[in-house]
């Protein structure tokens, strides 16, 4: 991206009155501008505006300009999954998923991922770069646009670590919330993390109404150092107290992921530490079935062992749940995503 042109999409509606006026414009300019980039608009689709200020736009602003490299449609229900490519080369995959209540889009923070969690496929190439809020948001855009379908909810859960972003996704919120945009209430957003404590604090002095995920997938940190590199600098401990003050300053309760991984974390001795560390706390636990990856290094539990580990939680009174696999068909799970080519995985 050019560093010396103004990000249009990323601006916030002040910051882009504050541009459009020293453009010599009218502030209320804006505001169309603002609405036409919420619509995924090139500038040349913008006909509220006059071709003079088109003009001026293209010759002095970048607008984020992925192309759907391609494009695969499930055969068992309507996800969508997009290979969305960027001109520097990079790639990231968007999933479009639908519900009873609306469609739901999986959106990714960054070009890859440097957590280094082994059950997952976003990190096996490191992080290229972070995203923009405005390549972000352009992600809904253009689904929106090729599938015709309406998103009223956004999971951040895709290629990245979105608080290793986090100016970047905090911005995009702003964006994405903004009701002269989108208008996409901030409890109907997730954002998942495999838990930066300091960011968790961070965001819970914002006071954000985001459901908060973190990827806990262990109930011990002698299991999660196995499977997740971050669990060596920040312990269970530390990470559930920083999880409590983002429930207390929030008031919204915490969303654990749990994959089941055969014979790591799956027993019912795991389960029941699970229970009794969560026990008393805001939370619900989302059980993941662990999806296959190429790299095969774990295997998924089986039915009864979920059965099994959803029952002793219960027995506790831990809200749990057992996630769907969408998009299964096309590696459009959690944990399948790749900044990569399909050619020789699809």
């Amino acid at each position: 991206m050019n560093e010396k042109l103004f990000d249009i999409k990323s601006a916030s509606p002040e910051e882009l009155k504050e541009f459009i006026v020293g453009l010599g414009e009218s502030s209320y300019r804006a505001g169309q501008v603002f609405k036409a980039l919420s619509e995924g608009l090139s500038f040349d689709e913008m006909t509220t505006l006059s071709l003079a200020l088109r003009k001026k736009l293209s010759d002095s602003c970048v607008l984020p300009s992925a192309s759907i490299r391609s494009k695969l449609v499930s055969n068992l229900d309507a996800t969508i999954k997009y290979l969305f490519a960027y001109p520097d080369g990079e790639q990231i995959e968007t999933v479009l998923m639908q519900y009873k209540h609306g469609d739901s889009i999986c959106l990714s923070t960054q070009a890859g991922c440097r957590m280094g969690c082994s059950f997952c496929a976003s990190t096996k190439n490191g992080r290229s770069r972070n995203l923009t809020a405005g390549e972000i948001l352009e992600q809904i855009t253009l689904a929106q646009r090729d599938s015709g379908r309406k998103v009223s909810s956004i999971v951040l859960m895709g290629i990245g670590e979105p608080l290793d972003n986090y100016d970047n996704v905090l911005k995009f919120l702003s964006l994405v919330n903004d009701p002269a945009g989108l208008n996409i209430g901030m409890r109907h957003i997730s954002l998942s993390t495999c838990g930066i404590v300091e960011k968790i604090r961070e965001l819970a002095e914002k006071k954000l109404q985001l459901t908060l995920s973190v990827s806990l997938h262990a109930p011990n940190d002698r299991i999660r150092q196995q499977t997740m590199p971050i669990a060596k600098k920040y312990p269970i401990s530390e990470l559930l107290k920083a999880c409590k003050e983002y429930s207390d300053k929030t008031g919204r309760r915490i969303s654990y992921e749990y994959a089941m991984i055969a014979g790591v974390n799956d027993s019912r001795e795991c389960a029941e530490e699970l229970a009794k560390l969560l026990r008393g706390t805001l939370c619900h636990v989302n059980l993941i079935p662990l999806n296959p990856i190429d790299e095969k290094i774990y295997n998924k539990s089986d039915k009864i062992m979920i059965s099994d580990f959803t029952k002793t939680l219960e027995k506790y009174k831990i809200r749990v749940t057992v996630r769907r696999r969408l998009g299964s068909d096309i590696n459009a799970s959690c944990g399948q995503l790749r900044n990569g080519k399909w050619d020789d995985r699809i």
